[in-house]
């Protein structure tokens, strides 16, 4: 089973960049639907990935109807008009490939497309006050349940020893 994230059509290059670092970091493939608001290449972008575009697994696809040829498995939907939560999905029973799915930052996912899949839209709890936060928050905060309930497969429990290792801690000296 592989884990994956999915942008439809995103806008802001910032949020696109800031959600590659999370993918980088969680072993998520990200999924670029088009068109994007941006250009991969500007360096603004290049910018706000904070060097990580070479370290994140990804791939650009024409349209909606591309992406769903070329990747079967089980689709969940983030939207403000989800009923379910997040944790209310037992990602450990799934033994087909996992994606989720989030929407343009201005427009969210195609009310069609999520009305024809409301079993698999979510939403993250919160105060009535706030319509939605912002998606890379919201990427990050699922891509991290989903793992959670798979407990990190693949992931580092502890500092690596490649960066300050996992017993700085334990031997740091004031």
């Amino acid at each position: 089973m592989k884990l994956n994230i999915v942008l439809y059509q995103p806008e802001i290059p910032e949020n696109t960049a800031n959600i590659m670092r999370t993918c980088a970091a969680s072993n998520f493939k990200l999924h670029l639907i088009e068109p994007l608001g941006f250009a991969l290449s500007s360096s603004k972008f290049k910018r706000s990935s904070a060097n990580n575009l070479d370290n994140v697994n990804y791939e650009r696809y024409i349209n909606w109807d591309e992406f769903t040829s070329k990747n079967p498995g089980e689709y969940f939907y983030m939207t403000r008009y989800g009923k379910k939560s997040l944790t209310e999905f037992n990602y450990k029973e799934i033994d087909k490939d996992i994606y989720l799915i989030f929407g343009r930052e201005s427009t969210g996912i195609p009310y069609e497309l999520l009305a024809s899949n409301l079993d698999r839209c979510f939403r993250l709890p919160m105060n009535a006050n706030v319509r939605a936060l912002n998606v890379s928050n919201c990427v990050a905060i699922c891509a991290y349940e989903v793992l959670r309930q798979l407990d990190y497969p693949d992931l580092s429990k502890v500092e690596p020893e490649n960066f300050k290792g996992e017993n700085f801690l334990e031997n740091f000296k004031k």
